[in-house]
């Protein structure tokens, strides 16, 4: 497979830096709005907010975060990086995936839940057991996952580890 050019991957960094940058800035602002539950005054802003975090999930974390993996796999097979030569990728494609499944998993159900139950019971969510749990958890988990976010990127700049000699070595074997 041919490698990309200086320019074109230069525009694919840019790309994957972006779509990291969008994933990681929403995921700050979705902590500052959840904030926002705790001190609610009535019903209807309360489904407004969880409304407004269901909505960046779907519409901006959702396509960001798979439009960062997308680029980063595209990065790996057409550049000289590779998908398994330096420790440093291999911990971000770890960390990376992680994310998007804790995501699918547990973050994504819970501010669906939570929009759903404000929606049915207004204020009265924040008397709801199910509906206090999964505000807790989407606080707990978004900034769990917004500071994983962060260590992803600063691993991609400072690049910490360096080239996985197993591979190396049976590259140069071959």
């Amino acid at each position: 497979m041919k490698k990309l050019n200086v320019k074109q991957k230069q525009w694919l960094i840019t790309l994957h830096v972006a779509f990291a940058a969008m994933w990681f800035g929403t995921a700050l602002c979705m902590i500052a709005i959840a904030l926002m539950n705790r001190n609610t005054p009535n019903g209807d802003e309360l489904y407004a907010i969880n409304s407004v975090l269901k909505l960046l999930d779907d519409v901006v974390i959702i396509p960001s975060a798979i439009l960062s993996l997308l680029s980063g796999a595209l990065l790996c097979w057409l550049t000289i990086w590779g998908f398994f030569k330096h420790y440093w990728v291999i911990a971000k494609w770890i960390g990376t995936v992680t994310l998007i499944v804790a995501g699918t998993i547990w973050l994504g159900p819970w501010t669906n839940t939570m929009t759903a139950i404000s929606a049915a019971s207004r204020l009265q969510a924040l008397q709801n057991p199910l509906y206090v749990f999964d505000h807790k958890a989407v606080l707990i988990g978004a900034i769990a996952q917004t500071s994983a976010l962060l260590l992803i990127i600063a691993i991609s700049f400072v690049k910490p580890w360096g080239k996985n000699v197993k591979i190396q070595k049976q590259a140069s074997e071959t």
